[in-house]
């Protein structure tokens, strides 16, 4: 079956967008995220529209319906990283097609400071590891505790473009 991947950065205006999925992303792996369903779903549009300010959010849709998400923060980071990718998710029926490799092969050639990728991902979250390591991101320095789960632990990856 064919299929149409459009990967895009998601402007304030369709900030229900980003909050559909990303509650989605809640809903089918909470244990991913240090974010809740509970908290994320009373965040209001102005709360929503405020993230636009720190945050580019980039989707994947599939023939128009919206399959995986990042966010993407421009900041000075460790291990030398230039933007810090967070809330990655894809909808389960679309894994293993490619759409995370597509989503980083369009950040790597925008015209930004996004050339040095870093993320956090638990310690335990073994297969979200390997894709990461598939795409080049490798493990940058000692296990990290959680500020938002007290008890859990990520790991740090950098992974820097080949653009």
């Amino acid at each position: 079956m064919s299929y149409e991947l459009l990967v895009e950065i998601i402007k304030p205006d369709d900030w229900s967008r980003v909050r559909e999925i990303h509650l989605k992303s809640l809903i089918e792996s909470p244990h991913a995220f240090g974010a809740d369903f509970a908290t994320t779903s009373e965040v209001t549009e102005g709360e929503w529209r405020a993230r636009f300010k720190k945050l580019d959010y980039v989707i994947a849709s599939i023939n128009g319906i919206d399959v995986a998400i990042m966010s993407i923060e421009e900041l000075d980071g460790d291990f030398g990283a230039t933007c810090w990718i967070g809330g990655c998710w894809s909808d389960p029926i679309y894994r293993g097609k490619g759409i995370f490799r597509k989503m980083f092969e369009f950040i790597d050639v925008q015209n930004r400071d996004w050339k040095i990728q870093g993320l956090g991902v638990w310690i335990d979250n073994y297969s979200a590891i390997a894709a990461y390591e598939k795409l080049g991101f490798v493990r940058m320095g000692e296990d990290t505790p959680s500020t938002r789960q007290p008890g859990k632990f990520h790991q740090r990856m950098i992974r820097r473009t080949l653009i």
